[in-house]
This record gives structure tokens, sequence and C-alpha cells, in this order.
């Protein structure tokens, strides 16, 4: 008889068994980079050789459009419905990666091509975000074999290939299509857990805002001998501008930039306890840095933070004795639904011009990703925490939004759907960098709590039915 217990079965049996890892290894030896044009015939390959047939497979009707924005990926949209009365949960994935990083890689360890060294999966994708949605489709997999090749729910999918360049043209995409994407709530995979080990709901995810600090001050550079200590040297008044933006231990002084009441109580609660790590040797978490008397999980998950992705003066990479012409720096601001994004460009303006930085220019400033979240005290998400926790055997911690940037917004606004997102990697998995990898753990959660919410889609007692 088929029943809950032999659907995760089958899935833990197909990812015990080496079969998701040959899954995984097919799907990331295809160097499907939005970040190179060269590579936008190994995107188009991605949705069509490596991700249609597989769906066809499951009984998925399927399409793959152009992006609305000319130059950037295509877009596949998919569809199982077995009846309109019957709950359906739209979910989502990206088969675009960031550039490969071929050189910076650990001698054998190549971006695109399945490592296995312990309990980590070497490969770019494995964590973002090929091996996410790939988990959640096998799982799909093993429920329709478990009910005999039903499901008892809808499910719709869409599979974008510019997330990586801010999912550029998926906004319009979803708002020309909005009739065929309609669902009851969104539950999809991408970013990491609080914790290796701790299973994670994030219910939204914070936004982000770009813009470049500018100092040019002359056409070009100056004897350093003869022009040092006599004229402005433009990188010495990008930092004094920048150390009036952030103190040195990462506090934002531009106070316009934060969430207009603190952090908000239902926030605060939900966050209480919540522990935050797992950086491996990637990164550290330094407890004096960034806004006093937050925690760690209220800093990321709470708050607003402010980073310089890069910044430049003169040629680093061949300096010459001259006093340079002008500095750059290119900054980010991650934020939570509780600021004012619109806002950002004219606070920094006014904080600069205040502090003496009048020569200091903003440009290009601009939202790339909005910030969403769902109430974590919705119906949806009760729900599949009662799920997850069924399945793992453990607690699930739920946060308001996670850390990094996720297109989120885009079905809030145009298909109303409550946000589930349920992360599969952890945050020492060197996305974006070299050396990305899948941590085989929260791997094998993954596909056990999806296996489990899939079947539990197709029994009574979801919201709404």
């Amino acid at each position: 008889m088929a029943s809950r217990d032999g659907a995760i079965g089958r899935a833990l049996e197909f990812f015990d068994g080496d079969g998701f890892r040959e899954r995984l290894a097919a799907l990331v030896a295809i160097p499907s980079t939005s970040q190179d044009p060269a590579h936008l015939p190994d995107v188009e390959r991605y949705l069509g050789d490596a991700i249609q047939p597989w769906l066809r497979r499951l009984g998925f009707t399927v399409a793959i459009h152009p992006n609305p924005r000319e130059g950037f990926g295509p877009i596949l949209i998919a569809a199982r419905i077995e009846d309109a009365a019957l709950p359906t949960v739209l979910t989502y994935g990206h088969g675009d990666t960031v550039r490969g990083l071929e050189d910076q890689w650990t001698p054998g360890l190549d971006p695109w091509t399945l490592t296995e060294r312990g309990e980590l999966w070497y490969g770019r994708g494995t964590a973002d975000n090929k091996g996410q949605h790939a988990l959640n489709l096998s799982a799909l997999e093993a429920v329709l074999a478990e009910r005999g090749g039903k499901l008892g729910f809808n499910v719709k999918l869409v599979l974008e290939t510019s997330e990586e360049r801010g999912s550029t043209g998926l906004r319009e995409f979803v708002a020309a299509n909005r009739d065929s994407l309609a669902a009851d709530v969104l539950i999809a995979s991408d970013g990491p857990r609080v914790m290796p080990e701790v299973p994670t709901i994030a219910t939204g995810t914070r936004g982000t805002y770009h813009f470049d600090l500018v100092v040019d001050l002359r056409p070009g550079g100056v004897h350093s001998g003869h022009w040092g200590g006599l004229t402005t040297d433009p990188a010495v008044v990008l930092v004094a501008a920048l150390g009036s933006i952030i103190d040195r231990n990462g506090k934002i002084l531009v106070r316009d930039w934060l969430p207009r009441n603190g952090v908000p109580a239902d926030v605060r609660a939900v966050l209480a306890g919540c522990p935050v790590g797992g950086g491996g040797e990637a990164a550290t978490i330094d407890p004096g840095w960034g806004e006093p008397g937050l925690t760690p999980a209220e800093k990321i998950y709470g708050w607003n933070s402010f980073i310089v992705l890069a910044m430049i003066s003169g040629r680093p990479e061949a300096p010459v004795n001259a006093v340079a012409p002008n500095a750059r720096a290119h900054c980010q601001i991650r934020y939570t639904v509780d600021t004012d994004p619109e806002g950002f460009g004219e606070a920094v303006r006014r904080h600069l011009d205040a502090e003496g930085f009048t020569n200091v220019k903003v440009e290009n400033a601009g939202i790339r990703m909005p910030a969403s979240r769902t109430d974590p005290a919705n119906p949806w998400v009760r729900w599949t925490v009662a799920s997850m926790e069924h399945s793992l055997g453990k607690r699930v911690q739920v946060i308001p939004n996670s850390s990094g940037g996720l297109p989120g917004d885009v079905f809030v606004d145009h298909l109303g759907t409550p946000l589930v997102w349920i992360p599969h990697s952890y945050n020492g998995c060197k996305q974006h960098g070299p050396d990305e990898h899948f941590l085989r753990g929260p791997a094998r959660e993954g596909i056990a709590a999806f296996a489990g919410l899939w079947w539990d889609l197709g029994e009574p007692g979801t919201p709404g039915k």
C-alpha cells in the first residue's frame, strides 16, 4: 500500500544509491553561466536538453520562452494539472550560474565536473541552484512513483536562467503569464540554512540596492614626488567618505538607511534563539561587527547591511609613481521590507554633503532586487513547518527573510502567493566563488523533507482545502 514513509524511503534510496549524485553531475557538466554571453547556448541547453525531457517524463506540459529582455536567458514554465479543484503549488529554480572562475579553484577541482570529497560535492551550481531544484524534482518523482502516477495536487514550475543577472525579465514574464502561473503558494529552494544541521524556512528575502561613490578630480595622474602632499588624493577622500558612512566596526552611520522602527516585534520574536553559522573556512562571525545591540540573527535577517563590493584607484596591478586622478567604490545595501529603498540615494547625498564630501559623486544608484516577506504566521508557513518536522523528527527554524536576494517579490506582486523558501545549502558553500559545493547532510534531509511535503500536499488538511 502506498504510504508517506514509502515515498520518503524511495527518495532516500535514490539519494543514497548515488542516483541523485549522478543526476547532479550531469547538470553541473553543462556550463550554463549567464554571466558570459558566450555560454548562452549552454544556458539554453540546460533547459532544453536536461530539464525539459525529465519534466515530460513526470507528466508535465513544458514550454520554453524567450526572455522579454533581449540578451537575457530563456524561461521555462511547466505544469502538471490533475484537477483544477485541487491545491496548486508553484515551485521555482534557476538553471544559470555565476562564472566558473576555473583558474581560482583548488587543484584537482573543476567547476564543471562534480567531484566528491568526503561529505562535499564540488561543482558550479551544486548549491546555487541546480542541486536545490534537482532535489525537489527528484522528491516529486519519488512521490509520483509511490502513488502510482498521481500526486493529489497540481504543480507548476518556473525555471529561469538570468537569476545571476538580477532575474532580469522575470517580472515582465510573470506579469504577462499570471493566469497560467496562478497558484495557492510558492514553495521552492535556494540559499543557505541558518546552520548546516538546522532545517530552515525563509518567508522572504532581503533586497539589494547598489550605487557607486566616485571622486574624479583631474584628467590624469600627476607625479607623486612633485604633487604628493600638495594636490588632493582621490583615494584618501573616498576612504574618508566611506568612513563617514560606516564606522570601523560596521555600524551604519547613515541612519535613514535603516528599518524605520527598528527590528519589528514579530521579527524579533521569530528570531529569538535562532542560531547562525556554519561558514566553514569561508568567513567568521565577528561579534563586534555590525549594529550594536542586535543578535547575529537579527543583524542578517532583521536588519540592513552596507558592503563595499569593489574599490579602485590607480592601477593596483601595476602601480606608478603618481597621484591618481580618480577613485571609485561600488557599494551595496542589503535591506529588509521594513525600509524604503527609494530614499537611499537622497539619504547618502544629504549625508555626504553634511559631512563636507561635496566632491564625492553618487552614480548608478538603484534597486537591483526588491525585498520580500510573507508573515511567518501565515497558514502555509505553519503547515510546512509541521510537515517538515514530521519528516525529519527535528525542529525547523523559521526566519522572516533570508539574508540574500531572490525574486520573491515578483510572485507576491503578480500572483499574490505566500512565499515558503526551504534552503538546502549552508553559509560555507562558497557559492559565487571558487570551490562551490553541496553538503551531503543538508541535501539528504532536503530530499526527505520535500518527499514528505509533496506527499502531504495530496492529503487532506492543506490550507484552504
